[in-house]
């Protein structure tokens, strides 16, 4: 539980980070095909909220629920940005409800790519909500340094190091 309530805290971290990275950016650029496979960093960060709304609403049963993971359900940065902060809130209070046997329990969902319904146990659920955020992450770093932006250090240990102390 305590792995997933870091994990909760550096994603809220690293996504502050990338958000304010993208701000700099032109209308163009935002929008620009960087080669991801969403294309733009606009559409990688709308793909990253659509997948995350997805999942909570699966856990959950409470919050949007999108009917592609291609969705864009905004055209402008700043309302993307307001909902990406409101959605790293709710996967902290999330995460912080967690109990072992929660996680070890048995978890049914219809995915969005197919009719047929999947059984499994949470934690491999939520693991990936995880590793799907820092892998869409990497596409937009990319995208950034691809335009000539800084790198950023999103590393989950620079935000144990310099934020998240607590986890030491």
């Amino acid at each position: 539980m305590q792995n997933y309530q870091m994990l909760a805290d550096y994603n809220a971290w690293a996504n502050r980070l990338l958000y304010s990275a993208v701000a700099d950016l032109s209308t163009e650029e935002l929008h620009r095909d960087t080669c991801a496979f969403f294309g733009s960093i606009f559409a990688t960060l709308s793909h990253i909220l659509t997948a995350d709304r997805i999942w909570l609403n699966r856990f959950t049963g409470e919050g949007p629920m999108p009917r592609s993971l291609d969705e864009r359900p905004y055209d402008d940065f700043e309302d993307l940005r307001a909902a990406r902060l409101e959605e790293d809130t709710r996967i902290i209070r999330y995460a912080q409800s967690l109990t072992a046997e929660r996680l070890d329990s048995d978890f049914s969902y219809t995915p969005v790519t197919s009719p047929e319904r999947v059984s499994h146990k949470l934690w491999p659920a939520l693991t990936h909500v995880f590793n799907h955020q820092t892998h869409h992450r990497g596409q937009v770093h990319a995208g950034l340094t691809g335009l000539g932006k800084p790198s950023l250090s999103l590393d989950l240990i620079y935000f144990v190091r310099s934020e998240g102390q607590q986890w030491l």
